[in-house]
């Protein structure tokens, strides 16, 4: 016979056990190069232009697309979970290196060699920020400058999340130019062209190598005052590289100075504007430029949508599973002991209220990137739903019942066990319900970690404003919510006597 405090313990350990067999990183070392890139479409195109290049030179080469911002792929390098992704200098001296305050290119390439990461020269090209706004709005308001926005302080401005937050961002925008503009959203960088050809926006920020300046025929506002700097494209790598595959590190150094500013817009243009796929313009560039020839296959739909469906049903079911052997025995403890109760459920909702993207993050550090920090986030947001109705459906159970087992002398693991929870087992399984929907929805966000799922399709929908692509991750997602509440409701009918069933 157990306690319940026993058999909460013997919970934690299941769980904890669930995540050490979950897929957690664990590389060898020269087995498989992974290159990373960033969400946004140039990133992307020059991640795959060095997987394929590496690849035509034997090496086993694994492109991770879509990885977030600079910091998660940064920390990804640091952690060994990628070993190569295209970077500018700006955004290393301004962002990922800030607190040094480095002048020089060799500050730069000692201060990341300390850190076991080396970088190439540039590959030709200077992708700096520009603040701009559509050609006729420039033209009504008479504005060619930065400094001139100080005239309009009612212009709708809407920058990247991440713009917002960098160290030569928004903030430092806003003090170097002393503007005084106070509708300023955060928004998708691909969303914000929207936004802006919608006429829902003002001002935004450009990436100046961007397909879409030209084609929407929008307007770069001149940096009068200097602030933004040169962000020369490169590439990062971890040092080991040099020694365990020297061949790597030389065909990543082909590449230096070989790709213009006018070539890189074009590249971009073929993917955003033409609509081609980021791997064909990859492969016609490396044909073109070098004379390599790479094999290219794009991968159906049926293939593509089994892939997906196993990577986000893994991610629910075992973050959902571990919810539920852990929040179930915190319920019964909420309900036992109301002090602790308290705390308890006050703790699962502050979990609940952080936001996913954040909670993301915050994962990677103990879990890396893929996978388990997505696996640890679902955990962690399914607690709630199913710790409070644990909660509710036992302390609703009527007193003159709770008597009536006192009465038969029933031990309190037996009552537990042969009526408490039976009574309770409706309410309990709505809250598993609730966190089952949750899961699936929010595994969605996995992908920006490289945790695949649905939300792979969706995110790189978003980016080339392909709505066949969302509705291919969005469409699924919804009908695995309808399944796993479909299967909840027929364990119901399974487990839950008829006579308890709540009504329909």
């Amino acid at each position: 016979m157990i306690n319940i405090s026993q058999f909460n313990s013997h919970c934690l350990i299941a769980a904890i056990c669930i995540f050490l067999c979950s897929p957690l990183p664990c590389r060898a070392k020269v087995d498989k190069v992974i290159i990373g890139s960033k969400k946004f479409t140039e990133s992307v195109i020059l991640g795959e232009i060095a997987a394929q290049l590496i690849g035509s030179n034997g090496a086993q080469a694994v492109h991770k697309a879509e990885l977030g911002g600079t910091q998660i792929l940064f920390k990804a390098l640091e952690l060994g979970e990628v070993d190569i992704y295209p970077e500018y200098t700006g955004t290393i001296r301004h962002e990922i290196l800030a607190t040094l305050q480095l002048k020089s290119d060799e500050e730069i390439d000692d201060a990341l060699n300390q850190l076991g990461i080396s970088i190439t020269s540039t590959l030709g090209f200077n992708n700096t920020y520009a603040i701009g706004l559509r050609q006729i709005t420039a033209q009504r308001l008479k504005i060619t400058t930065i400094s001139e926005l100080i005239n309009h302080p009612d212009l709708r401005l809407g920058f990247s999340n991440e713009f917002l937050h960098r160290g030569d961002g928004w903030e430092a925008l806003k003090r170097v130019y002393a503007l005084p503009q106070q509708n300023v959203r955060g928004m998708d960088h691909d969303l914000a062209y929207r936004a802006l050809q919608a006429d829902d926006l003002d001002v935004m920020e450009f990436y100046s190598t961007d397909a879409e300046i030209s084609y929407y025929n929008l307007f770069a506002l001149r940096d009068d005052r200097g602030h933004f700097p040169v962000y020369n494209a490169v590439y990062l790598y971890r040092s080991e590289l040099s020694d365990s595959h020297p061949e790597i590190v030389e065909a990543l150094k082909m590449l230096e100075g070989n790709i213009s500013v006018d070539l890189i817009r074009e590249l971009n243009s073929a993917v955003k504007i033409e609509g081609k796929s980021h791997t064909i313009v990859a492969a016609e560039f490396l044909r073109e430029k070098f004379g390599i020839t790479t094999s290219v296959v794009a991968s159906p739909l049926g293939s593509r949508l089994m892939k997906a469906t196993f990577e986000h049903l893994m991610m629910v079911v075992i973050g959902l599973f571990a919810g539920i052997i852990v929040a179930i025995p915190l319920g019964i403890v909420s309900a036992k002991k109301p002090g602790l109760g308290y705390f308890i459920i006050g703790f699962t909702g502050i979990i609940q209220t952080v936001p996913a993207l954040a909670l993301l993050v915050f994962m990677i550090p103990i879990f890396g990137i893929y996978a388990p920090p997505a696996i640890a986030a679902l955990f962690l947001y399914s607690l709630l739903p199913i710790v409070r109705n644990t909660h509710a459906g036992l302390i609703t159970i009527s007193s003159e019942i709770q008597e009536s087992a006192d009465a038969l002398g029933l031990r309190p693991y037996n009552k537990l066990l042969l009526i408490e929870l039976p009574l309770a087992s409706t309410t309990i399984l709505a809250g598993i319900k609730t966190a089952g929907v949750v899961t699936v929805g929010f595994a969605t966000l996995g992908a920006l970690i490289g945790a695949g799922g649905y939300g792979q399709s969706i995110l790189t929908g978003i980016r080339l404003d392909n709505y066949a692509l969302i509705l291919e991750g969005a469409i699924p997602a919804a009908v695995m919510a309808l399944a796993v509440q479909f299967v909840f409701d027929l364990i119901e009918r399974a487990v839950v006597p008829k006579g308890l069933r709540l009504k329909r």
